[in-house]
């Protein structure tokens, strides 16, 4: 069994069908959560989305509201005044650009404001279904700590998990390991013996 398969293996058993962390009705809605979740953890931005979308959950509801309204309700998620303008901002152009609706593609996502390459990748492959692996800082480390990448920067780690694992599996993959490397594969205090992955590449 090669060291991919033993890692699918693994997370299968653990994590069988992996919800999406962030709370969230609609691609709208995921695509907002997904945008605040950039150094903020999800629980926080759970917690913080339900005040935010009960006063404007469509972009076109967004767009009217001011930016400081926002930027007071996300405060707790960090850079606030930078992801409040880009949330009216980005609200604004899908209203006059897209109908009002999240667009499907890599390219069109990638230019809305504060939508970068992880956030566009979560939402095509969440909402879309359309093949994507989004790297976070959890999957960044675990791939080089199990030896998947030599995890220079994301984009190489992105680029070496696709060749390694079938596409069918991308949508799955990237929550299990989101939540493996929360429970068992953290960045500090890691005890390889209580982590089964680590434990089973030795």
């Amino acid at each position: 069994m090669s060291k991919a398969e033993t890692i699918q293996k693994i997370l299968d058993e653990l994590f069988p069908d992996p919800p999406i962390p962030l709370k969230h009705q609609d691609h709208y809605t995921l695509l907002i959560a997904v945008l605040l979740s950039a150094q903020c953890t999800d629980k926080k931005v759970n917690e913080i989305t339900p005040t935010l979308f009960s006063k404007a959950s469509t972009p076109a509801a967004m767009a009217q509201l001011p930016v400081s309204e926002i930027e007071t309700i996300i405060r707790p998620c960090g850079l606030a005044p930078t992801k409040a303008r880009n949330i009216q901002k980005l609200s604004q152009i899908l209203v006059d650009t897209h109908q009002g609706k999240v667009p499907s593609t890599l390219e069109e996502l990638e230019k809305l404001p504060g939508v970068g390459h992880k956030t566009a990748s979560v939402v095509l492959i969440q909402a879309f279904d359309t093949p994507a692996f989004p790297v976070d800082t959890h999957i960044h480390r675990c791939a080089h700590r199990w030896g998947l990448s030599s995890g220079k920067n994301v984009e190489q780690t992105e680029k070496d998990l696709k060749a390694l694992f079938p596409e069918s599996s991308w949508k799955k993959l990237h929550l299990q390991i989101i939540y493996y490397a929360r429970e068992y594969c953290p960045a500090k205090k890691h005890q390889v013996d209580t982590c089964p992955i680590c434990t089973a590449l030795k």
